[in-house]
């Protein structure tokens, strides 16, 4: 017998499709617009008197909040208004100082926009009848994580395994979070792996992982909007913001974009479709 035919029709079969899809949380699956954190960022600049845009408030979006805090402090208008405001530069202790008010004020925000985005459910449900395994990344803490997933099971979303930024040695844009949660999930090659989210940082989190990368509009921090707000804008220019938004991602070399979370199902069979023609195309 030929070592091709050892192999049964499952494995064939597994040989051929995605393995494994890696969530994010806030703006990917959960808390509608990613409202949470920014609500915070923009707090803790507004009580020392400096007042950010929530554009500006989102720009880093994905990284580990206390880096976040640090690339805002980078902002040559932000620095500018705090050298104003203060008479120096921000330091060490005025970041620290930041991202204390910061936890302080998140935690009492993250129970309340822990709501899975509308479509993650029934989502997350046909890929498991797939086969295929949810995993999930974050820019929060592990405490900070833990008050959203206790909220998200009460929904019903409840991933196979989480990592926190806080448990590698850096998280976004280094791939650390995305191999562990390989590790966890216990799929290889990460090639198998399709990476989910909402920001810059989650695709680039992907690619330095070596994964499929697909980047969501609807519901995300790069569009920001609110379901309500998102269901009430002119359709043309929702339409010019979101194609805004998809430049950016294909620019930073997301290999897919989404309008909304439920069209992942699709971009899966598409992703499976040219993982089998690469294999077709080696055994030939």
């Amino acid at each position: 017998m030929e070592r091709g035919e050892e192999i049964d029709l499952e494995s064939a079969k597994e040989w051929n499709e995605v393995q494994a899809v890696i969530f994010d949380w806030a703006g990917t699956t959960v808390d509608y617009g990613c409202f949470a954190p920014v609500q915070a960022f923009v707090e803790i600049f507004r009580i020392r008197g400096i007042d950010i845009s929530i554009k500006e408030a989102r720009e880093p979006m994905g990284l580990l909040k206390l880096d976040h805090i640090r690339e805002l402090l980078k902002m040559t208008r932000i620095r500018n208004l705090w050298i104003a405001k203060f008479g120096k530069e921000p330091d060490e202790r005025d970041l620290e100082s930041l991202y204390k008010d910061f936890e302080a004020l998140l935690f009492k925000l993250l129970k309340e926009n822990a709501k899975p985005i509308p479509g993650v459910i029934e989502l997350v449900r046909r890929l498991r009848q797939q086969g295929i395994k949810i995993g999930s990344t974050t820019g929060y803490t592990r405490e900070m994580i833990n008050i959203v997933k206790d909220e998200a099971e009460i929904w019903g979303y409840q991933p196979d395994t989480i990592v926190a930024s806080t448990e590698v040695p850096t998280g976004r844009p280094a791939p650390w979070m995305c191999f562990k949660t390989a590790m966890n999930l216990q799929v290889y090659p990460l090639s198998k792996i399709v990476k989910v989210g909402d920001t810059i940082s989650d695709i680039k989190e992907g690619i330095s992982a070596g994964m499929w990368t697909v980047a969501v509009l609807k519901g995300g921090s790069e569009i920001g909007l609110s379901e309500a707000e998102i269901n009430e804008m002119d359709p043309f220019e929702l339409q010019c913001r979101m194609k805004t938004a998809e430049n950016r991602f294909l620019n930073a070399g997301a290999d897919f974009v989404i309008d909304e979370i439920g069209d992942l199902l699709e971009i899966i069979d598409r992703i499976n479709y040219r993982l089998t023609e690469k294999k077709d195309t080696f055994i030939s």
